[in-house]
């Protein structure tokens, strides 16, 4: 069985229902983070943005925007303006696929963490958005290519950077519209299946650890949004906490879900969980190329769907 989607209430979330997977985002009650802007100033064209480095005068109708943080690029595909140029997680990877084609054909400008200010320059963007916990060495020569905007951190609730960004092109009320959506694409996944009550939990891993994610992260947040309850720990003031294999027995929920780049393959699931296999009845293996870096609106809903999948299966 299949979920139907919520109406959406605009031509732009129309628009980006004809991508292949449904866009939209946004946790329940997204509020705005610190930075604001003010209205259009008729004189230059363009807005002010405050943001973690100041405040930034941005073009009212930008038409090349350079992206160095995940949830920046799904959100801008997300409102329609496909950027010139997105660092990536991966080079080999590329661009994610989730995004669909209309992402396909965006350069890559380096990595997350170290993005190539020549790229950047060679695509002559006319805003550059970026993140104060990783670029901040790299501000000022970004600057002095295009307006550039940076939010505080990639740890930040993730909607709060998505209203940011939204603020950057102009367009809170698309932004607005689309988390209208994502929260009634969670509703509906709660009532169907109801899942008041029951607890979730996502595990991610890597380097011989497991990494558990909290309800402040894009996974937790998301698994929350539609109904569910992370299981109660100190999160440290983190979107996640990592625990050795021994202790692999504090990941128990009644819906465990183990990312993989690929799903198909059983033996990226750790030993450790597969050894304590009556612990985890309610195990999932996810694509961890939106549930981990699916960042936004159209990770939201694409995480969302397979929510959805996961239960409908489970029925």
């Amino acid at each position: 069985m299949r979920l139907p989607t919520s109406p959406l209430r605009s031509r732009r979330v129309l628009a980006a229902l004809s991508l292949p997977l449904v866009l939209s985002f946004a946790v329940t009650g997204c509020t705005a983070s610190a930075a604001t802007s003010t209205g259009p100033t008729a004189d230059t064209g363009s807005h002010l943005v405050e943001h973690a480095r100041g405040e930034t005068e941005v073009p009212n109708d930008v038409q090349r925007v350079v992206v160095l943080e995940p949830v920046q690029l799904d959100t801008t595909v997300a409102l329609g303006v496909i950027p010139v140029g997105a660092a990536v997680l991966n080079e080999a990877a590329g661009v994610p696929a989730y995004l669909g084609d209309a992402a396909a054909g965006i350069s890559t400008v380096g990595t997350v963490p170290e993005p190539s200010i020549e790229k950047i320059a060679a695509l002559k963007p006319d805003l550059i958005l970026g993140t104060e916990s990783r670029h901040s060495a790299l501000y000022d020569q970004l600057s002095s290519i295009a307006p550039t905007v940076f939010m505080a951190t990639q740890t930040d609730p993730w909607t709060d950077n998505v209203a940011l960004v939204a603020r950057a092109l102009g367009d809170e009320a698309g932004a607005d519209e689309l988390l209208a959506a994502y929260d009634d694409r969670c509703a509906e996944i709660a009532e169907t299946y109801d899942t008041a009550g029951l607890t979730a939990q996502f595990v991610r891993p890597r380097d011989g650890i497991l990494t558990l994610y909290g309800p402040t992260s894009f996974a937790g947040s998301t698994l929350e949004c539609a109904g569910f309850t992370i299981p109660e720990r100190d999160w440290e003031e983190s979107i996640s906490v990592d625990i050795s294999p021994e202790r692999v027995l504090e990941a128990q929920a009644d819906l465990v879900l183990v990312s993989a780049t690929d799903v198909t393959d059983d033996t990226l699931v750790p030993e450790s969980i597969r050894s304590n296999a009556a612990s985890f009845p309610g195990l999932n293996v996810v694509d961890q190329s939106f549930w981990i870096t699916g960042v936004g609106p159209l990770g939201g809903m694409t995480v969302l769907d397979d929510i959805d999948r996961i239960l409908a299966g489970s029925k």
